[in-house]
């Protein structure tokens, strides 16, 4: 079985009585970085007894099978990130897949996430969000996907690192408008957490200064009352920009189309002159 635990974000007191028996019983344990895992199990009073591998962005493709044929032989094998839950802008993915295709058998060991828990006090509607994760570290494919959610009605979560937040903040101000709703939550239930709720504009000053730690974004979804009419020039010329980065068209027309609530069809007849 692969199971996948979901670690504490930042107090130990999260972590539950599953996440200690997982350790305790595991065969295998692919973990983000073996020495917090170590640190954790200490914390936690737990003996490893399983086999302990990294498990990072650089060596998870490659480990995947390693782990799937542990899989194969009937081992249970753990994966435990950094913090929150494998799979949500860490590893886990890749490996989940592999082992679905096989049918082994996944499960999931819950545990805390920055996701759920910036967005349940950010104070912004939470009815309906999505997930963004990171953006890009380029400021061109950064802005792109920011201007292709500029229609999203839905709340919208990311992750930052605090050396990219100041221009993470700027591209949304561009994208959103300075006044669009937002809450920065920094270093989420650990000694020095702290949310900031205001305006784009305000965390963009805010983050001026220095601003260190963990850093979850929460910003609203564009009123629908505030919604224009689409540009279609525009949307024409951002599917050109993703041809010419190597989308098929058709894709690049779906994608722009579903972005900005457009039909597909009336965008692709905008296209053809129709």
């Amino acid at each position: 079985m692969l199971v996948l635990a979901g670690a504490p974000i930042g107090r130990l007191a999260d972590a539950s009585p599953r996440l200690r028996e997982a350790l305790e019983t595991a065969d295998v344990i692919a973990a983000e970085d073996t020495r917090r895992l170590r640190r954790l199990a200490a914390e936690l009073g737990v003996t490893l007894t399983a086999r302990v591998v990294s498990y990072f962005d650089a060596n998870e493709e490659a480990r995947s099978g390693e782990l799937l044929a542990a899989l194969r032989e009937g081992r249970t094998v753990v994966v435990i990130t950094d913090a929150g839950m494998p799979g949500i802008s860490d590893p886990g993915y890749r490996l989940v897949r592999l082992a679905v295709a096989e049918g082994v058998p996944v499960t999931a060991v819950p545990g805390p996430s920055a996701v759920t828990t910036a967005l349940a006090v950010s104070g912004l509607p939470c009815d309906r969000f999505c997930f963004e994760g990171f953006l890009p570290r380029k400021p061109g494919e950064r802005a792109r996907r920011l201007a292709a959610l500029a229609g999203e009605e839905r709340t919208m979560v990311f992750f930052e690192a605090p050396h990219r937040l100041r221009a993470c903040l700027e591209a949304m101000v561009e994208a959103f408008g300075p006044d669009r709703p937002a809450v920065a939550c920094r270093e989420l239930t650990k000694v020095y957490e702290e949310v900031r709720r205001g305006t784009l504009a305000e965390l963009l000053s805010w983050a001026s200064g220095e601003v260190r730690g963990e850093i979850t974004l929460v910003v609203a979804g564009r009123a629908p009352e505030d919604a224009a009419p689409p540009d279609m020039a525009e949307l024409i010329a951002e599917v050109a920009r993703r041809e010419a980065a190597g989308v098929p068209r058709k894709d690049a027309i779906a994608e722009v189309a579903r972005s900005a609530g457009v039909p597909k069809r009336d965008l692709y007849n905008a296209i053809h002159g129709r």
